[in-house]
Parts: structure tokens; C-alpha cells; sequence
């Protein structure tokens, strides 16, 4: 009877510790999946990945290597990893809608009210990717990014309004993540990020000039799901000429409205 019940809890004891090693290897691969979703599809190399989770390079290979098995993880060039086909695949079974698609007709309302040129973006990490353009019909158009294009997010008018949008928390992790690079934009600090998101906020739309390019200044507004939740941006850029105070205001206007039918 005592060796029945000494075997026993040997096997309870094994069975435990494999339940937490499983839960453990669980969370270290979730972890590397929100990493690789965050970067986007220009993906991740070994040494990011562990810098990102806190890992050792040893376990983020094994990781990876069960992760692109499965399907979850894909490579994305000779060094880099990136979401695989199956995480796609996740996406799309929950039946949203192509952003780009259905952003395409508010962009050519507000273009062609205007004859500036239009842009709807999402949020790729900390950065902004714009997702369609619409070009107006003004002879001098502000092409200031073309579909495909990532920059930090909040440097454009489209940025900074879904940045805005965003809890305090992640907002303080996108300004921090991009603080190296906000040089570039026309001499952008962090400070002054956080002055244009509280600026925004109590507009309720975003304005934006001399950042991403010169002499040129943007409107922008978030664009929100069913639940009030911001999963896009759109923005109208032209010359400073061309925007005062009171054109900024009829075109965000005008974009609230082209947005309201809108059941992301």
C-alpha cells in the first residue's frame, strides 16, 4: 500500500512539473507571436526576438522552429521571421473586413470635396502603413507617402490622430519605441509628440505641418469599429497655403461625415 501511494505522487509530481513547463513553453511562444505580429511583415531576426521576450537565442530557435511547423511563423528573407500563413488564415475567419477596401470610398469623397490628395493608414507596431491613397485633382498634389509606406506613428496627420486614439499606456510605449527616429521628421521630440496627442484629443482631430514634409500640413481623423475601438486613420494633405484654419475645419468635418456610414 505504501509503495501504491509513493508512485503515486511521483507521477503527480511529474505531471505537474510537466504542466508548467508546457504553460511555460506556451507563453514564450505567444510572446514571440506578438513580437513578429507587432513588426509587422518585414518580420524579426533571432537577436530581436530575444531582445523583445527576454530569451535566450537557443530557446527563441526552438521556438520558432515549432511555431513554423505549424504554420504560425514564416521566414521573411534569409534571416528574419515573420507571421505565418496560419495567423493569416486567423484573420481573416473573423470576417473583418479589408480596411483598405472599404476606406477606399470615404478617401474619394474627401479627395474630390477638396482636390487634395487622400490617405488611410493602420498601425504596424509603432509605426503607421498606409493602406490606400487617393490622388485629387488640384494640379499640385501632396504625395507625401505612397501605399506601403511605414514611418513612426504620429509624424503624419493619420498617425497622430490613431495615436491619439489609443490608451495613455500605449501611447507612452509608441512615443519611447520611436523617440530615435523623431529627429528626422522635422526636428520632432517626444515631448512635442505628447503635445500634439493632447492637442488632438481635445480637437478631436488631428492637424499636423512641417513634420514628414515641408511646407506641407495635413488633417486627420481615427476610424473606429463597431465598439469604439480606433483600427485606422485617414488624413487630406496640401500646402500650407492651401490650409487655414477654417479649410482645416471644413475638412474634418467633412471626413466625420464621410466616416459615419461607415460599419467598419
Amino acid at each position: 500500500m505504501a509503495r501504491s501511494s509513493t508512485n503515486q505522487n511521483v507521477h503527480s509530481a511529474d505531471d505537474s512539473s510537466l504542466d508548467a513547463g508546457g504553460a511555460r513553453a506556451l507563453r514564450r511562444g505567444l510572446q514571440l507571436l506578438d513580437a513578429l505580429l507587432d513588426a509587422g511583415p518585414e518580420g524579426l531576426r533571432v537577436v530581436e526576438l530575444c531582445r523583445a521576450c527576454a530569451l535566450e537565442r537557443a530557446t527563441v530557435h526552438r521556438l520558432l522552429a515549432t511555431l513554423q511547423a505549424a504554420g504560425y511563423v514564416a521566414t521573411a528573407g534569409r534571416f528574419r521571421y515573420a507571421p505565418g500563413p496560419r495567423l493569416g488564415r486567423a484573420a481573416a475567419a473573423t470576417g473583418q473586413p479589408n480596411m483598405a477596401v472599404r476606406l477606399q470610398p470615404v478617401l474619394a469623397r474627401v479627395s474630390a470635396a477638396f482636390g487634395d490628395a487622400a490617405f488611410a493608414i493602420v498601425r504596424d507596431g509603432p509605426h503607421s502603413h498606409c493602406i490606400a491613397r487617393e490622388v485629387g485633382t488640384h494640379p499640385v498634389q501632396v504625395l507625401v507617402i505612397q501605399v506601403g509606406t511605414r514611418q513612426p506613428l504620429g509624424v503624419g496627420a493619420a498617425g497622430l490622430a490613431l495615436l491619439s486614439a489609443l490608451p495613455d499606456a500605449q501611447v507612452q510605449q509608441i512615443v519611447a519605441a520611436n523617440a530615435p527616429q523623431l529627429p528626422a521628421y522635422g526636428g520632432m521630440t517626444a515631448e512635442r509628440m505628447h503635445l500634439l496627442v493632447r492637442a488632438t484629443r481635445e480637437r478631436g482631430w488631428s492637424v499636423i505641418g512641417n513634420h514628414a514634409t515641408r511646407n506641407v500640413l495635413a488633417v486627420g481623423m481615427a476610424v473606429r469599429d463597431a465598439r469604439g475601438e480606433p483600427v485606422a486613420a485617414i488624413s487630406l494633405a496640401s500646402t500650407l497655403a492651401r490650409m487655414p484654419r477654417e479649410r482645416q475645419q471644413l475638412v474634418a468635418r467633412t471626413m466625420r461625415e464621410a466616416l459615419a456610414p461607415l460599419a467598419v
